[in-house]
């Protein structure tokens, strides 16, 4: 069974509006994805920094692959322009970021009980389908759910009833949010401030969750986030956006053409970054070690 971003190469595949000749790019890329995907999960290292250091690197191999190769050398304008509703070169670190959080937790603790996903379906609120005058079984429970680029969560059961030995009730199944990753390619202030209120809506329903913003490069001035329920906001490629004067070339082949040098070499002038899949860990990390407050230790360094 393939990932997001698999399945993606297989719906354009399928698109009566793609190109003939794109068609056949899509299949050789398809079985480039499918080696990808064998190298990703047969990834070893003696050293954590080791492994993400590896991992990141077959990420901005084969995801230079996809925009450059695939999208942006294609002689149709298709694949180019309709790159947001394609979702061909955006999906391809919303597949990679669950493998590898669950690979460097693996080689932290040997194990990983926690379910890693992307767009998996996750607690946001709940409320109750009911009235005095029809009280429904359990108060007519209802679980009000988001898709999260990124989570890690745990599975919940709840059970509702009005009878304390629930002989009536009505049961519930969610996944309980603890870490979760908006994704964006281009993050700009509309994006952020929609962030902004997903994370306070999140941090709602689970006080204890993390909230991050992940994104390719920025195209906004940036904002604090003190003042907000996100957690941290990390550049992924350290960089700004290709300006609009710039990008507006590229909506031709000819254009495409005449640009790729430049093009390339921004992106490998521009890869994502190591040390921030690194940062993301460790926010991982310190959210799954869970050590007690000692007091002699509180004392000494006069703070916790």
């Amino acid at each position: 069974m393939r990932g997001i971003h698999g399945e993606k190469i297989i719906a354009a595949i399928e698109n009566n509006k793609t190109p003939s000749a794109d068609k056949e790019r899509l299949r050789i890329a398809l079985e480039e994805y499918d080696k990808w995907v064998v190298a990703l999960d047969t990834t070893n290292a003696e050293t954590l920094d080791e492994l993400i250091e590896r991992m990141v690197s077959q990420l901005n191999k084969y995801k230079l692959y996809i925009d450059v190769d695939i999208v942006f050398d294609s002689s149709d304008d298709f694949l180019y322009r309709q790159k947001g509703q394609l979702k061909l070169d955006n999906t391809v670190i919303e597949e990679f970021l669950p493998k590898f959080v669950r690979k460097c937790i693996e080689k932290r603790y040997g194990r990983c009980d926690i379910k890693i996903s992307s767009q998996i379906p996750t607690f946001s609120s709940v409320y109750f389908a009911s009235s005095l005058s029809v009280p429904e079984i359990g108060g007519g429970i209802k679980i009000k759910t988001k898709d999260q680029d990124f989570s890690m969560t745990r599975t919940l059961y709840i059970k509702s009833s009005y009878s304390p030995d629930f002989k009536e009730s009505e049961t519930a199944r969610l996944n309980l949010g603890y870490v979760l990753a908006e994704l964006k390619t281009n993050l700009d202030k509309t994006m952020f401030q929609e962030a902004s209120a997903t994370a306070h809506d999140i941090k709602q329903a689970v006080t204890g969750a993390k909230y991050f913003l992940l994104c390719e490069w920025l195209d906004m001035t940036p904002i604090s986030t003190a003042t907000t329920d996100i957690d941290e906001i990390l550049i992924l490629r350290k960089a700004k956006r290709i300006s609009s004067n710039i990008r507006k070339e590229y909506s031709t082949f000819s254009g495409r053409q005449k640009n790729r040098n430049s093009y390339v070499k921004y992106l490998e002038d521009n890869p994502y970054a190591i040390d921030l899949f690194k940062r993301f860990i460790e926010h991982i990390y310190s959210q799954m070690e869970n050590e007690d407050l000692i007091e002699e230790n509180v004392l000494d360094i006069g703070y916790f």
